[in-house]
């Protein structure tokens, strides 16, 4: 859910960037909870190369989208910046701000990350279709342009729950199935019917949509049928037997939601569970770090993936890792070799290890057999979610299927109606997707 900068180009802006000592590197981040890892690693750098890195973070989101809008006007952005992947990123890159790295990132490069993200930042036919219309935050990007390399990785529909809450409702092992996660969720609410709950950043309709519904539906009815329900058969879509079913499973949720999660944006909704406000709480690979920030014992968490229904088309399915965050050499560096040289550093084999324990959180290096001992069990138990084929495994950054205009915000709007809301029936929302859908549909004519 990328922040999108909107900017005017900065190409042959001329001015200073970063630092002007050839041995001394200036680098950004909006995610406080990598600060310590990148110092860290920042320290074996020099060590190995005699560079300085000097990690700064500006947070919120919004906070730092100010302060990088600020910082490209006047010519003093840092050498390098971590961004979201596969949006921002492509986003600088078009407005001039990110380097264009395609020809310095070969394979010795790029194999160094797990497979499913080792092109992130780049600016596929897809994306260059996306950035051709006149107002896309990417007008001006071109086919084969890169503009990052992956930094950290995940997925979302990873459920986190407070084992010392589930222990006291008899529960002592993750739901196997969505039946056994709905009844768990009865079991903890009857023990504490104030705090027993789930809590979702809902306020921002589209986790319900993204995080919950669509893994849900993809498992209940397999690939095929999922995807049908964005296309244009009305026998299909989600009005059909197929969209009321999965939407009826969605509805399930509606007793069990923390009170007021519609009021919470995700960081909230995560505050929330961490401060024991909730019993269970989904988010994704990325929570687990942002919960340790807020206090809370990662091994005190159990994690786990969405669980799918049991009699469902894919009842093992799986969940599929994305890039989450990237790193950008801005295009005013003085010293993008150096930059590009701490950016590589930072994808070998140990400082990733080194950066995992660090953050708790998952980065983009693919770390081998070791994965489990390098990163801790709560992690390890949240990667079990990535096991499995590409039949059974859901695709969350797969939009190919759906109408070139389509809206999630929009989509998601319709279904908090349903739940959390409780304005609408299960019918009535499944036709008001549909109709919403087919608008997208006939836009995109």
């Amino acid at each position: 859910m990328a922040t999108v900068i909107s900017l005017t180009p900065l190409a042959a802006c001329g001015g200073s960037s970063g630092s002007s000592d050839s041995n001394s590197l200036q680098m950004w981040t909006f995610k406080q909870s990598h600060v310590a890892g990148l110092r860290n690693a920042a320290a074996e750098f020099k060590k190995e190369t005699g560079i300085t890195v000097k990690i700064e973070a500006y947070g919120p989101d919004d906070a730092y989208t100010t302060k990088v809008q600020a910082a490209a006007k006047t010519h003093d952005l840092p050498d390098v910046l971590e961004t979201h992947s596969d949006g921002e990123d492509l986003v600088l890159g078009a407005t001039g701000i990110a380097k264009n790295i395609s020809a310095d990132v070969g394979s010795d490069w790029s194999s160094l990350y797990q497979k499913g993200v080792q092109t992130s930042g780049t600016v596929t036919d897809a994306k260059y279709t996306e950035s051709l219309p006149a107002d896309s935050k990417t007008h001006g990007v071109q086919k084969g342009q890169r503009f990052s390399v992956p930094f950290t990785s995940g997925t979302f529909g990873i459920v986190m729950a407070n084992k010392k809450m589930l222990a006291a409702a008899g529960i002592t092992k993750p739901p196997a199935t969505w039946e056994e996660f709905l009844a768990d969720l009865k079991a903890t609410t009857a023990k504490d019917p104030k705090n027993g709950g789930v809590s979702l950043g809902l306020k921002v309709k589209a986790t319900g949509l993204t995080w919950v519904l669509q893994p849900l539906a993809f498992a209940e009815l397999g690939k095929t049928k999922y995807q049908a329900l964005f296309g244009k058969d009305a026998s299909q879509n989600f009005a059909s037997p197929d969209g009321v079913k999965v939407l009826g499973q969605y509805a399930q949720l509606q007793p069990y939601w923390m009170p007021g999660t519609q009021t919470l944006d995700i960081d909230t909704a995560d505050q929330a569970f961490a401060q024991g406000k909730s019993a269970w709480d989904v988010g994704g690979t990325f929570t687990l770090a942002f919960l340790k920030q807020n206090g809370m014992n990662p091994d005190d968490v159990m994690a786990f993936g969405l669980p799918a229904p049991e009699n469902g088309a894919v009842p093992q399915r799986a969940l599929g890792p994305l890039a989450l965050t990237g790193l950008t050499v801005t295009s005013t560096s003085q010293h993008p070799d150096n930059a590009e040289k701490w950016m590589k550093f930072l994808a070998g084999q140990k400082v990733a290890s080194k950066f995992a324990k660090d953050a708790t959180d998952v980065p983009a290096t693919e770390l081998g057999a070791d994965t489990a001992s390098v990163m801790g069990p709560t992690i390890a138990d949240m990667l079990k979610a990535f096991v499995g084929t590409p039949d059974t495994t859901y695709d969350p950054s797969d939009n190919t299927f759906r109408p070139p205009t389509y809206d999630q915000d929009s989509m998601g709007e319709v279904l908090a109606d349903l739940t959390p809301l409780n304005q609408k029936s299960v019918a009535q929302t499944a036709t008001g997707m549909a109709k919403l859908n087919n608008s997208f549909w006939a836009t995109s004519k």
